[in-house]
């Protein structure tokens, strides 16, 4: 069975899961507890966004502009009192086949005033939403919800609340739209383009054109905040970023499947599977044998999250109505649509990976870089010596958040090609 159960086995599987989740979950607790705040509001009461009408679309949706500001309202990050003001705003934006779609996106900004050069700067923040069900939502998760799913954005709260102790604004978006759509390239990066429209225009934030705007992501992440600055010089020529910073980012898809095959993290395998199918039909489901199909049909709306020890050891073959499925051209084509480099972004990038990452396989980093390098370009990459994927979003955060502040400030960038 691929699913973690009672047996000496299943207890070391969940052991490994609760050791490589909780550290930046305590961190990220820790520090929210270490800010000014009074007592925590009950998560019970806040709905899952299935249930929750301000995640309803208008029924006039189509007729606004991308980036257009729907509704909003106020919400306590955590269900805690902050020193940040902050927001939930519907917006819209279109999915890859130009139908609008109903976004929502969070945004905070620090109450102090900022003191910093020109105007207050923007981060675009993606989470790692590896998602196929909108209970994962970072929204959710931020307004203090709870499910496994929030697990992901209480990992990443630490970068975002750095980017607010130093006085940015930050937006969070559900990248992966309404329908979950994990592993869909050009609807995430025009979800994140369009939320940074409906954060930079949104007046209670007081934003406006001159922000400096930035965007950054780690992991599935990176994968949403790269297909966005692809995307960006024909589809948002209005948002110009002044520095985009990615790490350990998802390139060669099926290579990460078959690295994850029959491991502790095979759920990872599942999830790809997964989302190529649900997002795939005509193609996708005849690949799946009975079993394939019915675990589809129980944890197709799932969050990598649960997947991880649902799926521990698992081999996506016994899912399969063929043999060898990972190398199968239906699942092949499937996934090349989705990497990343058929263009490469106009703005200044800073890109990192382990060179021992052990989620995702650094070749496929390599390759990418000298993508986007041979179309002309600005990157600064870094082939980073530190352990594995999880101790490499921590440890070379700084020099990320490094980057972003120059680049708000206005220094410039040599460019070309660079390893840092």
């Amino acid at each position: 069975m691929s699913r973690i159960d009672g047996s000496p086995a299943g207890r070391r599987a969940r052991i490994r899961v609760a050791r490589v989740l909780i550290w930046p979950t305590v961190l990220a607790a820790l520090l929210f507890v270490s800010m000014p705040c009074n007592s925590p509001a009950a998560s019970a009461d806040i709905p899952r966004p299935d249930a929750d009408a301000f995640y309803t679309p208008p029924a006039d949706l189509a007729g606004y502009p991308n980036g257009a500001v729907l509704d909003s309202r106020s919400i306590a990050v955590f269900g805690l009192p902050l020193p940040i003001s902050a927001w939930q705003v519907g917006y819209r934006t279109t999915d890859a086949s130009d139908r609008p779609v109903h976004g929502i996106a969070t945004v905070m900004v620090p109450m102090l005033p900022w003191f910093g050069p020109g105007t207050r700067p923007l981060l675009s923040y993606q989470v790692a939403e590896d998602s196929l069900g909108t209970r994962c939502a970072p929204s959710f998760a931020l307004r203090g919800g709870w499910a496994t799913g929030a697990v992901n954005t209480l990992i990443d709260t630490p970068f975002m609340a750095e980017a607010l102790r130093r006085g940015w604004a930050v937006v969070v978006s559900d990248y992966e739209g309404p329908q979950s759509q994990f592993l869909a390239g050009e609807n995430a990066g025009r979800g994140v383009l369009d939320g940074i429209r409906a954060a930079r225009d949104f007046p209670a934030a007081g934003l406006g054109p001159a922000t400096p705007i930035g965007a950054w992501g780690y992991s599935g992440g990176a994968f949403a905040t790269l297909w966005a600055a692809q995307l960006q010089p024909w589809y948002a020529p209005d948002v110009r970023f002044a520095g985009i910073t990615s790490g350990g980012v998802p390139a060669d898809w099926l290579a990460i499947a078959r690295g994850a095959d029959g491991t502790v993290q095979a759920g990872l395998a599942m999830l790809i599977l997964f989302a190529i199918v649900r997002n795939n039909p005509e193609s996708g489901v005849p690949l799946l044998n009975d079993r394939g199909q019915a675990a589809l049909a129980r944890d197709g709306a799932d969050c990598g999250s649960d997947l991880v020890p649902k799926y521990f050891g698992a081999r996506v073959d016994d899912f399969a109505a063929v043999p060898d499925l990972l190398s199968h051209p239906a699942l092949q084509a499937a996934t090349a649509a989705q990497e990343l480099g058929s263009s490469a972004p106009i703005v200044p990038m800073y890109l990192y990976h382990s060179t021992t990452d052990d989620v995702i396989p650094v070749a496929g980093f390599t390759d990418l870089v000298g993508r986007y390098c041979a179309q002309g370009a600005t990157v600064t990459s870094v082939h980073s010596l530190l352990p594995n994927h999880n101790p490499t979003a921590i440890g070379e955060a700084p020099r990320a958040m490094r980057y972003l502040a120059d680049r708000f400030a206005g220094v410039p960038v040599v460019p070309g090609c660079h390893a840092g």
